[in-house]
């Protein structure tokens, strides 16, 4: 079973769209997202162009259905997908339950939002080395300022709050233990409370799309399990911003549910290193840093 994984924010880094595989899928997936937003698509991952929220979350859509879009060209069928936070709308898109263009219309409106609620002053942080429970001690020092966003890893939190509360947080975590506890190039708070209003509008907009019924296992991870219907998956993407990201929990249930090769597309590895310390049975591939026809070669071997 090939499973595509797909990075959120902060996974982005200048170039990264000009790093993409020169492969026709990938050219006509920038052309269709540069109409579509009417603007060159290809002028948004410059480092300047990637402190925009909506740049970076526009151009991460862009690059998972590129990527996706070329190893169906190549004859490989996905046959189950999971999105970490903004990586969930390629992952809609892969799995035949949403429409590139109206992927990319909801993408920059969710950023839009974000943005609009949160222009400054707010971010994330990630803290390894700490589980869950110890970070959520620690953030109950900050009166409700520090919100636990992302359990990726048993050991990898990511949390949410204004630029103040994170400083002295971070702090904290450190002397606790924690490895490392680093800034991430997130602008907002994302997936806490603090952005509820942000979904609920979101959702409203949402609710003008259609949405199909996935052709292929798509998994949350917010709940960490399998959507089989349009409008779960609608309200998956729309309210995602608001919940925790159980990140751990849905790679998971993808491995209980027998995937075995594992695919992160462009432009980070961390989900693969995660899948790679955390799973000894299966196949882990990034495609960043990797030749486009080496990698599928290697997925088709794997598979066999």
């Amino acid at each position: 079973m090939l499973t595509c994984l797909f990075p959120g924010q902060g996974a982005q880094a200048p170039g990264f769209l000009h790093r993409l595989p020169a492969h026709a899928a990938v050219r006509a997936t920038l052309d269709e997202a540069s109409a579509v937003l009417g603007t060159d698509v290809s002028m948004l991952d410059t480092a300047d162009a990637l402190c925009s929220t909506v740049a970076v979350q526009v151009t991460l859509l862009t690059a998972g259905v590129a990527f996706a879009r070329a190893l169906e060209a190549e004859g490989l069928t996905i046959d189950a997908v999971a999105g970490l936070s903004v990586g969930a709308y390629p992952a809609a898109v892969a799995c035949g339950a949403l429409d590139f263009g109206d992927a990319l219309r909801l993408v920059r409106c969710r950023a839009q939002l974000m943005e609009r609620a949160y222009p400054s002053g707010y971010g994330l942080v990630a803290v390894l080395g700490l589980s869950e429970t110890h970070v959520e001690t620690l953030a109950s020092d900050f009166d409700g300022r520090i919100h636990v966003a992302n359990v990726n890893a048993p050991r990898q939190i990511v949390v949410a709050g204004d630029d103040a509360a994170l400083a002295g947080f971070s702090a904290r975590a450190r002397e606790a233990g924690a490895r490392k506890a680093e800034r991430l190039a997130v602008s907002v708070p994302s997936h806490c409370l603090l952005l509820a209003d942000a979904a609920e509008e979101l959702a409203a907009f949402a609710g003008t799309i259609r949405f199909a019924r996935p052709r292929a296992l798509y998994v949350d991870n917010r709940g960490a399990r399998p959507l089989r219907d349009a409008a779960a998956i609608r309200d998956d993407l729309a309210t995602n911003m608001r919940y925790t990201v159980r990140w751990f929990d849905a790679v998971t249930v993808l491995a209980e549910m027998g995937a075995r090769v594992f695919v992160e597309a462009p432009p980070a590895q961390m989900l693969t290193e995660i899948n790679r310390d955390a799973f000894a049975d299966v196949t882990a591939l990034a495609a960043a840093g990797s030749d486009f026809g080496n990698l599928v070669a290697t997925i088709r071997a794997r598979l066999r």
